[in-house]
């Protein structure tokens, strides 16, 4: 079964399993060029790309239990592309910080 054919309580699922396990573990061990290693971590990259913005704008929380079917297959997707090195995780959580106030793009003088 593909994630396309899952349903939303499966996905999130999934998404949940990933972001609280699956890659921190990874991030402590094969991936630590990764930015992040905590799970809330993930979550806001993972959740603000989806939303394209700051995720807790975009919807109530707990964001998991408000994600559409869309949603949530986008957030397994992209995690399953971080983790496969399809996705650029360093720039993800730069544009969820940008996105956030937290980081400022610097200017050559």
């Amino acid at each position: 079964m593909t994630n396309s054919e899952l349903g939303p309580t499966e996905l999130v699922s999934n998404y949940i399993e990933m972001t609280k396990k699956t890659m921190p573990s990874l991030a402590n061990t094969t991936h630590k060029n990764w930015p992040v290693r905590n799970d809330h971590c993930f979550q806001r990259i993972i959740l603000d790309t989806v939303c394209g913005g700051i995720w807790y704008d975009h919807l109530p929380r707990p964001a998991y239990k408000h994600l559409s079917h869309e949603q949530a297959l986008q957030a397994v997707n992209l995690c399953n592309d971080i983790i496969a090195g399809k996705a650029d995780l360093v720039a993800l959580n730069r544009q969820s910080l940008m996105w956030r106030g937290k980081l400022r793009l610097r200017m050559n003088n």
